[in-house]
């Protein structure tokens, strides 16, 4: 009897367990494709998981950080989805390539129109935003997912300064140093091709002079060469006459 005791408790405790850190490892969450430099723009891919067996969602919000506004957000149409922009007046304006920006996106709001994320799936929702903030090392996004039995789930637990992950988390941006032209590598890379394109044309450019340069030395010479031959055959036909 102990022994069934004693098996149905770590039963129970590991059922626990399983309950308690399933919906910590399935939760709405943010990730950028490639880096996420400060300064710079980037690409991010919000991950919306279905965590109920019997309930589809239908609708996601995510919320943009108040305290470091995002001049551009632009999200990527998704089949199946309507989408929603909200824009907010910015207490502070901010100023980008000369011009004064008043307000900027609060929340974007995806809904099913067409399409669900069903049980046992997930969906992203590539949004691409900038200019990154240059004083902070991440990002918080807000997000509230919404299921078709009208089930409401709130991300929106910022980390603690301990490190552990909160019971409903909200999606996190960890941003990278910032780049030198504020681009990222798609700039470093049209930089070398421009480099490598331009140091070709000079190699060529040079080997174009030096074969020129080579060719006139070559008629030169034979020129030269005919030159002596002309003198020496008029000298001997002088000698003929004479004799």
């Amino acid at each position: 009897m102990k022994l069934s005791r004693i098996a149905l408790v770590g039963g129970v405790a590991a059922s626990t367990v399983l309950l308690i850190a399933g919906p910590a490892a399935a939760h709405v969450s943010v990730q950028p494709v490639g880096e996420a430099a400060k300064g710079g723009y980037a690409t991010l891919n919000f991950k919306v998981p279905n965590e109920r067996d019997q309930a589809s969602t239908v609708k996601v919000e995510v919320n943009f950080p108040a305290d470091h506004p995002l001049s551009s957000v632009t999200p990527q149409a998704v089949p199946g989805w309507k989408i929603d922009i909200t824009k907010s007046k910015l207490d502070k304006p901010l100023e980008v390539h000369g011009k004064k920006i008043t307000e900027a996106v609060s929340k974007v709001t995806w809904t099913a129109d067409e399409g669900e994320i069903a049980p046992g799936y997930f969906q992203q929702f590539p949004v691409s935003v900038g200019a990154l903030p240059e004083d902070a090392d991440q990002l918080v996004f807000k997000a509230i997912q919404t299921y078709d039995n009208k089930e409401v789930v709130r991300w929106i637990e910022e980390p603690t300064a301990g490190g552990e992950e909160p019971d409903s988390p909200a999606p996190v941006l960890k941003l990278t140093a910032a780049a030198e032209d504020h681009h990222g590598g798609a700039a470093d890379d049209a930089k070398k091709a421009a480099d490598t394109d331009a140091s070709s044309k000079k190699s060529s450019t040079v080997a174009s002079s030096s074969s020129s340069d080579t060719t006139a030395r070559t008629l030169g010479i034979i020129g030269i060469v005919i030159g002596i031959g002309g003198i020496a055959f008029g000298v001997l036909a002088g000698r003929r006459r004479s004799a």
